[in-house]
């Protein structure tokens, strides 16, 4: 099992870059990251401007303990663009636990010419430019058109080269509040600024001084209280304290469930937490219906695959194909990749029998089970054969794309009798999803065999790209289970 902390809070640092503007002759700017009040890390920002070009860099490093193991995630990002605010390329370089890739892009007429290295392999791709979209720099220049009197408000599309996807940013300019700042007290603007990705949205809110300077946003993320904070080179460079993200991100389940694995069907009933909106998932296998007092009634009964169902997948269901595709985290069309899931289905010809071939066949192909690694690729899997829940994720669902059977990753929590010296207790968790007949079946390669079970709550899906968890943000920490039943 694993608990998403440091793969969240990474992404979603770099996604609300929007409230760390630069003022006017502002070059480098120093910031600490806290989580409750410690220190886990800093981020370095600093404005190049040569040649008519900006470079805008983001230098981000945080450190989190996961039980008794702490993980390390460096990630440089630079978006380049001209003076006038229009982007021309972007750079990120990232390493999560010894795990290294870099990513190129160079924007021409609305696409962005990519090229991925990693795990000593490049692969190019391209994607389209969302439309509109800019960078730090442009960003930068709306802020100041748009001014900072109260009730302001204005949109802008916003891309992240961390996760290579728009986000749609919603900015409301507040009134001045008073703000302390490591004990120094400054009289701020309020600036919020929503956030929208496909699988959610997160709002975040920056206090600002009349040089457009971001001093502290604070980005809501599994109801922790996580802040950036404006401050000199000397702090934001120091030694971060130890923080435990696993005992932090558990959810108490209101008692034990026994032999959790024999039954059908379960009913669960999430009730927010401190006036929280809940936005819980719904698929083949789990139905979602509102209950009284902002509560929500989660149904979770297995969907079973069909039978004689061949593959590879021969419909038409635009959706459906797509999640036959290879992609930054699936790359199932990585020669160790295809090998692998060749070797695990063999000549079996029904579709139902080939993913839980593949689910056993994860389980034991990764051999070093532990939590050392902060998040790897399918491809980063097939080699190292090291990780826990989210590693036996990404491999399984590329392992059944490259064998045909459309496949997703999927994100949420599991039960588990005792973790880190909690018992009874639901933790983040990741497993997979093969579309089988006409429904999405669950496969938990952690488990197998069959693995996936009515102990399993989902809060989202994808192709396990960074964009992806933001589905989970807004719902992770944000609820209590009140009640269980199973039948």
């Amino acid at each position: 099992m694993k608990i998403f902390s440091i793969w969240f809070l990474s992404f979603c640092l770099l996604g609300c870059s929007a409230g760390l503007a630069f003022g006017d002759g502002a070059e480098v700017e120093y910031y600490a990251i806290l989580v409750d009040g410690k220190k886990i890390g800093h981020v370095v920002q600093t404005r190049a401007v040569a040649d008519g070009v900006v470079t805008t860099t983001e230098d981000m490093t945080l450190t989190m303990s996961r039980g008794a193991v702490s993980i390390t995630v460096t990630t440089l990002e630079k978006s380049i663009e001209t003076v006038g605010g229009r982007p021309i390329g972007f750079e990120v370089e990232q390493n999560i636990s010894g795990m290294g890739q870099k990513t190129r892009g160079t924007v021409v007429d609305g696409q962005a010419e990519v090229v991925i290295e990693a795990m000593g392999t490049t692969k190019k791709q391209t994607i389209a430019w969302p439309e509109g979209a800019v960078m730090a720099e442009g960003l930068r220049l709306l802020q100041m058109e748009q001014g900072m009197q109260e009730g302001t408000t204005y949109q802008a599309t916003v891309f992240s080269p961390s996760i290579m996807a728009g986000m749609k940013a919603t900015v409301e300019v507040g009134g001045i509040a008073e703000v302390d700042l490591f004990g120094r007290v400054l009289k701020l603007t309020k600036v919020q600024v929503e956030m929208g990705m496909p699988t959610g949205t997160m709002t975040t809110t920056s206090y600002v001084n009349s040089a457009f300077r971001a001093m502290k946003t604070q980005v809501p993320t599994m109801g922790l209280n996580m802040e950036i904070v404006a401050c000199d080179r000397e702090f934001a460079m120091s030694d971060n304290d130890e923080v435990d993200f696993l005992k932090k991100m558990l959810v108490d389940s209101p008692a034990e469930l026994k032999d959790v694995r024999s039954k059908k069907w379960a009913q669960y009933t999430l009730s927010p937490l401190n006036g929280a909106k809940l936005a819980i998932a719904g698929d083949d296998s789990q139905t979602v219906k509102a209950g009284p007092g902002g509560k929500v009634l989660v149904e979770v009964s297995p969907a079973a695959a069909a039978a004689a169902v061949a593959f590879p997948y021969a419909g038409t269901d635009a959706a459906v194909l797509a999640a036959m595709q290879p992609t930054r985290y699936l790359e199932s069309d990585h020669e160790k990749v295809v090998e692998l899931a060749r070797a695990a289905v063999g000549d079996c010809k029904d579709a139902a029998e080939a993913v839980r071939k593949i689910e056993s066949f994860v389980a034991g192909y990764i051999s070093t089970k532990d939590l050392s690694v902060g998040y790897a690729s399918a491809a980063e899997v097939a080699v190292s054969r090291q990780g826990d829940c989210t590693e036996h994720a990404v491999l399984a669902a590329a392992m059944c794309r490259a064998v045909g059977i459309p496949a997703r990753v999927a994100f949420g929590l599991v039960y588990v009798e005792e973790f880190v010296g909690r018992k009874n207790v639901f933790g983040g968790h990741a497993w997979s999803q093969a579309y089988v007949g006409d429904k999405w079946v669950g496969l938990d390669a952690t488990r197998a065999p069959g693995g996936y079970g009515v102990g399993h709550i989902l809060l989202a899906t994808g192709n396990g790209d960074p964009a992806d968890f933001f589905g989970m943000v807004n719902a992770l920490g944000y609820f209590k289970i009140d009640k269980a039943v199973l039948k």
